[in-house]
């Protein structure tokens, strides 16, 4: 059974429990598996190779979901191809092609944790006794060597993230 966070984040001013870990700066990224856009398998050591992105996201279709991954896909274009970008959610593939389609977001690639919640509860992610299967709101930044660089777990879910330290990070990540 994983690590339970009681109350570790808030919906509306409501507290929420976390199922999973905490990760910090410095620890391992964990290993997960969540399906693309195309239906195929997506692990952790599919996404290596450059520093990355891992926008989580309760739902693409709902509005503070919808601000989030458009502002990073506005910022990532400043940076080129030196960032790989994933929003993960537990939207269906389909729905998170859509919404990528609707909103022109080429330049992050969409993860579903809807299968198994791997994701969600290796990251610390998933929201326990939800009444559909939801990830919280968080941003990480993990360099080429699967190390944790930068974690955010926004404290109120129906909140944006700090954007600023997370694009720092990024900065910083890529040199």
């Amino acid at each position: 059974m994983s690590v339970v966070r009681t109350g570790a984040v808030t919906l509306k001013g409501n507290p929420k429990d976390l199922i999973g870990p905490e990760l910090k700066a410095g620890d391992k990224a964990p290993d997960f598996k969540t399906v693309g856009g195309d239906l195929a398998a997506v692990t952790l050591a599919d996404t290596t190779g450059k520093v990355r992105l891992f926008n989580v996201v309760p739902s693409l279709d709902t509005p503070v979901c919808n601000i989030q991954t458009r502002k990073f896909s506005e910022e990532l274009n400043a940076l080129g191809d030196k960032v790989a970008a994933f929003t993960v959610s537990t939207d269906l593939p389909f729905a998170q092609t859509r919404w990528c389609g609707a909103a022109d977001v080429k330049n992050i690639k969409n993860l579903s944790d809807l299968h198994n919640g791997s994701f969600g509860e290796a990251w610390g992610v998933r929201i326990k006794d939800f009444p559909v299967p939801f990830l919280t709101r968080a941003v990480f930044v993990v360099g080429p060597d699967d190390t944790v660089v930068y974690a955010q777990y926004v404290p109120e879910i129906a909140q944006e993230p700090d954007y600023e330290p997370v694009l720092a990070a990024l900065k910083k990540a890529i040199g």
